[in-house]
C-alpha cells in the first residue's frame, strides 16, 4: 500500500527544518546504501551524528507521533532515526533499487524494514526533476509532493529518484518495522479503520460501530507482533 500524508510537518516545523538543513554537514549519500544500491546512488546526505541531524530527527519523529493517519497505515513497532538527503541540480539521482530488509538501530538491535517513508522538504517549484518513482502492484506512481508532505510504501518495492536538473531537492527518509509484517494485512486493517472513522462520525454509539471496532481489534490481536 502506498499512502500520501499531507501536512505531516506544519509551517513552523518546516521553517525550522530548513534552517537546520542549512547548518548541517553533508557527506556522500552512498555511506548508508547497501552494495547494490550504492552502485546507483548519487546524492548527498546529512552526516547522521551531527547536531543538526539529531535536532531534525526529533522534529520528524514528533510529527509522526501525533499523526493518526500515519499510525493507522503503518502500525509502527519501531521507527529508525530519520536520515536527510539532498539532490542538487547537476543530475543527482538514485537509480532503481530495493531497500535493505534489515538494518541496525543506534543501540545495535536489528530492525526489519517493512515500510519506507519519504518526507518532502522542498517545494516542487524549487527544483526540476527529482520525482520519487515507486513500482506498485497497481502500476507506477510518480510523486513530487509539497514541502511537509510524506509518502509511505512497502520497503520491498522497486523505486528510484529521477535526476534533478535545477535547484535542490531536500527530503527525509527512514524505515519502519510494523507490528503487522504483511502488507496485505496492513492494507485491510487500514481500510477497516477508515470505515470505522466514517461510521463513528455518523453515529459513534451504533451497534455496527461497536461490532466493527471489535473486529478490527481482534484482527490486530491475531496479526500483530509487539
Amino acid at each position: 500500500m502506498l499512502l500520501e500524508i499531507a501536512d505531516l510537518l506544519n509551517t513552523d516545523e518546516l521553517r525550522r527544518v530548513r534552517a537546520l538543513l542549512g547548518e548541517g554537514e553533508w557527506v556522500d549519500g552512498r555511506e548508508t546504501a547497501g552494495v547494490q544500491a550504492a552502485r546507483v546512488k548519487y546524492n548527498e546526505q546529512l552526516a547522521p551524528r551531527c547536531a543538526a541531524a539529531r535536532a531534525l530527527q526529533e522534529i520528524v519523529l514528533a510529527a509522526l507521533g501525533r499523526h493518526a493517519g500515519f499510525f493507522s497505515a503503518v502500525l509502527p513497532k519501531r521507527v529508525l532515526p530519520p536520515f536527510f538527503n539532498r539532490y542538487r541540480g547537476d543530475g543527482s539521482h538514485y537509480g532503481n533499487h530495493v531497500d535493505q530488509a534489515v538494518r541496525f538501530a543506534p543501540d545495535g538491535t536489528r530492525v526489519r524494514c517493512d515500510v519506507s517513508c519519504t518526507v518532502f522538504l522542498s517545494d516542487p517549484a524549487e527544483y526540476d526533476g527529482g520525482e520519487l518513482v515507486v513500482e506498485t502492484d497497481t502500476g507506477t506512481r510518480r510523486l513530487k509532493l509539497p514541502a511537509g508532505a510524506a509518502v509511505v510504501y512497502p520497503s520491498g518495492s522497486v523505486h528510484r529518484v529521477e535526476p534533478v536538473t535545477r535547484g535542490a531537492r531536500l527530503a527525509s527518509f527512514f524505515w519502519i518495522e510494523s507490528m503487522v509484517r504483511s502488507p496485505e494485512q496492513r492494507r485491510l486493517l487500514h481500510d477497516l479503520d477508515r470505515t470505522l472513522i466514517a461510521l463513528r462520525e455518523r453515529d459513534p454509539a451504533s451497534p455496527e460501530s461497536v461490532a466493527l471496532t471489535g473486529t478490527y481489534h481482534n484482527l490486530l490481536r491475531m496479526w500483530a507482533d509487539t
